[in-house]
């Protein structure tokens, strides 16, 4: 007996690309909804984006703590989240280490999406895209500063880092 397998076709149609914009589509209306209604109940979202995609905008302190790869989490304490779909970009405020920025993020430079409270996740490919320079922040007056009790621990830089939002949630004093 021999083992004849069928050989590989090679598709003319692009049918992982198309798979990939379409599960792209299911998480920007899932951010398109939060930023018109906000987060329901326990939802929160894990975005992981490429940092060097074009089109990042973010605090070059930022850029410089994550060259390549960072995750934000969408929770309780973020402002101004907007889902522009034409443009297929997100932006949002948020805080980090108790200072107020602000991302704009290219849907094509997001790697991965979650909804941990539903145990939904997906991965992408990152969108090609030309190289272009990365963008900075503009010089801008930023939002009234989050409280911040206390600075979250750095990771080692070799691993996946995800910026937790617990060291900037407010806490009301111990019931006596």
């Amino acid at each position: 007996m021999t083992d004849e397998r069928e050989p590989t076709v090679e598709s003319l149609l692009p049918y992982d690309q198309w798979t990939d914009e379409a599960m792209r589509q299911v998480m920007v209306r899932a951010l398109a909804h939060a930023a018109a209604n906000g987060l329901p109940g326990e939802h929160h979202f894990y975005l992981t984006f490429r940092t060097d995609h074009p089109g990042v905008v973010m605090p070059p302190r930022l850029r410089a703590q994550y060259p390549q790869e960072m995750t934000i989490v969408l929770q309780h304490q973020f402002w101004d989240l907007k889902m522009d779909e034409e443009a297929g970009l997100l932006s949002v405020g948020l805080s980090f280490g108790g200072v107020p920025s602000k991302l704009v993020i290219p849907v094509g430079a997001i790697v991965a999406f979650a909804d941990p409270f539903v145990r939904y996740g997906m991965r992408f490919r990152p969108a090609s895209a030309e190289a272009a320079p990365p963008e900075s922040e503009p010089a801008a007056k930023p939002p009234a500063p989050v409280s911040d009790p206390k600075p979250e621990p750095e990771a080692a830089p070799e691993a996946p880092q995800v910026v937790s939002l617990d060291a900037f949630r407010r806490r009301s004093p111990p019931k006596t």
